[in-house]
């Protein structure tokens, strides 16, 4: 509920603070005293549209705070952490503030928010009814809420929703696929040929290194044999041979051991310089031998590297890659040819579903005709005793041709206000007051479904009096057993059914005007009760009036 409202140079209010309890509070005055000024607080307060001229004259900036005790307020919790707000032990705070210079701002338990923000904590919060905008009445995605929940089918509905969601993702995946199909088949020439292209190439991730190696050797062959040759003759086979000499300098060192013994590991060098030479000769000859002088296998191969070019060209910058792209295609061609049968499973898949969406869609339109008759029947028999006779409500039901998230039709509440006028929306109908005790009516019907915390009338007694507004003032108290109803009201009838009462006033002073705000209690409440039915409230009579009114007699 909303426990404190601070307002500060917001219009002719400078300062104001009003502390609000549970059941129902009124707020009366003179006229053009400011009482509907601070509705329009609480209305800026939850997202509504400000202007400049809600500063008072002369400062620079308005501020509007609320603060909120949410423990109970469903779908808070998740917004709050959703919004990265801390609910500050069941407590929420809105603030506003207006700027003549630079932008408005506004925060949530002291974080800065936006007024998107604002109004979707707002929605959860109060309601405003009577010349204001912010009427959930005149919203048809309420009016389809709230029929659902006066038919107490609210988990159809939300069954409905999830079906629907459930039949538009399958929908989503089926198109994917027969997309994804089509454009397999589209492809599938292409896809074959590059698979068998790459297939019958025989490919080895390695291969072009190889055939590169071997292309060399066979390039030059030629001068290969006889390189190698040269070689073998002049170190291994030749006379006067390279290992002819080396032996020739192992018998000298010989020699040259015997007389210095300390010379011993030339020995060991040179020997091991002989087998060095010796085995290089010998290999040298196995090796000119293997050396092959073949034009047709140069030419093979020289065939072998275009091919493995172009398909490198077409297909990625490596063998792996080209390889790879085989595979690729070979997985798109299996997938082609099982996109069918994952068609057909899809297709079955949707039929379920689609069913199951007409079935529940279906018995939510007829729990929904049926609400909405009782619904309308409820509110229509309570219009006559709030002033409004010959009023009638009318919910239709008009089908969409085909079912969506919310169900198979639109909802729609119309009013008459006046006998022989057919129903019409109620935008176009309904006056401020007209729209409060259509409202109030409603709310009665729904008090045992309607969560929303606040509830705040301005208007509602616009036109109305006598027994009217005892009866006005009756369902006003029986709404407030269930929510906290704030009432802006000029009826002593409504005032004296009260929890609580403050009384709006304006102070002229030689160069500006101010609104005061009160609580009344005791004399105060009684000679402003008398004040509001009319008469002399120094009056002994209007006193003793408004005393039989607060005590409940009249």
């Amino acid at each position: 509920m909303l426990r404190e409202l601070r307002v500060r140079n917001f219009a002719v209010v400078e300062e104001a603070t009003l502390e609000f309890g549970p059941g129902l509070s009124v707020l009366s005055g003179e006229t053009g005293a400011g009482k509907s000024i601070l509705v329009e607080a609480l209305a800026l307060l939850v997202g509504g549209r400000p202007s400049q001229d809600m500063i008072r004259a002369g400062a620079g900036t308005a501020r509007i705070e609320g603060r909120f005790e949410i423990e109970d307020v469903d779908g808070l919790r998740a917004l709050c952490e959703d919004a990265g707000v801390d609910r500050e032990d069941g407590w929420l705070i809105l603030s506003r503030e207006l700027r003549r210079e630079g932008r408005h701002r506004a925060w949530v338990n002291g974080s800065p928010s936006t007024t998107g923000r604002l109004r979707e904590f707002g929605v959860r919060l109060l309601d405003l009814h009577g010349q204001h905008d912010h009427q959930r009445l005149l919203d048809r995605a309420w009016q389809r809420r709230i029929l659902d929940a006066h038919g107490r089918h609210e988990a159809l509905a939300e069954q409905t929703v999830a079906a629907y969601g459930g039949l538009r993702a399958i929908e989503g995946r089926l198109e994917d696929t027969r997309r994804a199909a089509r454009e397999g088949r589209e492809r599938a020439d292409y896809l074959r040929f590059k698979r068998d292209e790459i297939a019958g190439a025989g490919l080895d991730p390695h291969e072009d290194e190889a055939l590169e190696s071997e292309a060399r050797r066979l390039s030059h062959s030629e001068g290969l044999i006889e390189l190698s040759g040269s070689l073998h003759h002049g170190l291994y086979e030749g006379e006067g041979s390279i290992v002819d000499q080396l032996g020739e300098f192992a018998a000298r060192l010989e020699a040259l051991v015997a007389i210095d013994r300390e010379a011993g590991p030339f020995r060991d060098l040179i020997e091991a310089a002989l087998r060095n030479v010796e085995e290089l000769g010998r290999n040298l000859a196995p090796y000119r031998d293997s050396i092959e002088h073949d034009p047709r296998r140069l030419d093979e191969i020289r065939v072998r590297q275009d091919l493995l070019y172009r398909l490198k060209r077409k297909y990625g910058g490596t063998l792996e890659e080209v390889i790879g792209a085989g595979e690729e295609a070979r997985r798109e061609l299996e997938t082609v040819r099982g996109a069918d049968d994952e068609i057909e499973r899809l297709e079955a898949v949707r039929e379920a579903a689609s069913v199951e969406l007409a079935a529940l869609a279906s018995e939510l339109s007829e729990r929904r005709r049926e609400s909405a008759r009782a619904l309308a029947e409820a509110v229509t028999a309570a219009l006559p005793e709030l002033g409004l006779r010959g009023g009638r409500l009318e919910i239709r039901l008009d089908a969409y041709g085909e079912i969506r998230g919310t169900g198979a039709e639109r909802v729609e509440f119309l009013v008459s206000l006046n006998p022989g006028f057919p129903p019409a929306p109620l935008r176009r109908v309904a006056s401020g007051g007209e729209m409060s005790r259509l409202m109030l009516a409603l709310e009665t019907a729904l008090i045992e479904v309607d969560d929303l915390p606040v509830l705040v009338f301005d208007e509602i007694d616009a036109g109305i009096g006598g027994e009217v507004a005892h009866r006005v003032a009756a369902r006003l108290v029986r709404l407030s057993a269930a929510h906290q109803v704030l009432v802006v009201t000029h009826l002593a009838q409504i005032a004296a059914r009260a929890d609580a009462h403050y009384s709006i006033g304006k102070v002229t002073e030689a160069d500006s005007a101010r609104t005061s705000v009160r609580v009344l209690t005791g004399g105060e409440r009684v000679h402003e009760v008398a004040r509001m039915l009319g008469g002399d409230p120094a009056s002994r009579a209007s006193r003793a009036h408004a005393e039989e009114l607060l005590a409940g007699q009249l």
